[in-house]
């Protein structure tokens, strides 16, 4: 999508970014991806055998191109892992493939970067503690079937009830919001129950899925948030990460305003506030 170059350039043009801010991430490895998803599946990918009816639940016409993207974008959210405990926070300006499961893709999703990224550290870290706080308008269904039975990784979906995906995964907590809800019940609810998660929890880590696709001129969202309403959610998140010390990392996921203006400018808020609140 055009917003992927896009992003970065408005970035660096307003100052939030310099060139030195960014890395060219490294394609995962299939030893890597393998930690995650079926080898089967993975094999599938790599020589573009899917079925027809595979193919049609990922939403793209899958080709080797597609398949190198797919294997970078995860590559750099296990990296940003990395610079997420140097710096304690890094993002990655695509990702949030949380439609993505074990076996199969769906919802323009191939591999998950989230389950990737967080399985990377859990081998690494094996007592650790995980939350995923999937705030995206769509559930996180692959990454909630992933680690339905990890108990290390808990997962945090706040969606719209009545949007994609028709059939919804068990996430460890989810928040189904009604069509239209506006900036204050939403920004209520997630302070709420991301406060009270990160009690129970006490995450030693944080992958936030910051989806734009709530705000109200989305064309899949069906939500009513506002531009600045989604910026005071990603203030809030991050707030809430740097005043307990969890280190964090950011996947852009979903954002399908008609004006690609709109777009931009939601996920820059995003990257503003991190400038803001972290450095």
């Amino acid at each position: 999508m055009e917003k992927y170059s896009l992003l970065p350039e408005q970035l660096i043009y307003e100052g939030t970014c310099s060139e030195s801010n960014f890395f060219v991430p490294t394609p995962l490895s299939k030893e890597e991806i393998l930690k995650t998803h079926c080898s089967i599946y993975f094999e599938k990918l790599k020589n573009q055998t899917l079925s027809r009816q595979e193919e049609r639940k990922t939403g793209f016409p899958l080709t080797q191109q597609l398949f190198e993207r797919e294997i970078t974008i995860v590559g750099g959210t296990v990296e940003n892992t990395e610079f997420a405990l140097k710096y304690g926070v890094s993002m990655n300006i695509a990702g949030g493939t949380h439609h993505a499961f074990y076996d199969r893709g769906e919802g323009f999703c191939l591999l998950n970067d989230i389950a990737l990224g967080a399985n990377h550290l859990l081998e690494k870290n094996p007592n650790w503690k995980i939350l995923v706080v999937d705030l995206d308008v769509h559930q996180g269904n692959g990454t909630a079937a992933i680690f339905e039975n990890e108990p290390r990784v808990f997962t945090f979906s706040m969606h719209g009830g009545n949007n994609y995906p028709l059939h919804k995964e068990n996430s460890d907590l989810d928040i189904e919001l009604p069509d239209g809800i506006e900036d204050n019940e939403y920004l209520k609810l997630l302070d709420f129950h991301l406060k009270k998660t990160l009690a129970m929890v006490e995450p030693n880590f944080i992958f936030f899925q910051s989806g734009v696709d709530i705000i109200n001129t989305d064309k899949l969202g069906r939500l009513g948030v506002s531009i600045n309403g989604c910026k005071m959610r990603d203030q809030l998140v991050l707030s809430l990460c740097k005043e307990n010390n969890i280190p964090l990392v950011i996947s852009m996921g979903g954002g399908y305003s008609p004006n690609i203006k709109d777009i931009i400018e939601a996920h820059a808020n995003t990257y503003r506030q991190v400038q803001e609140i972290f450095f």
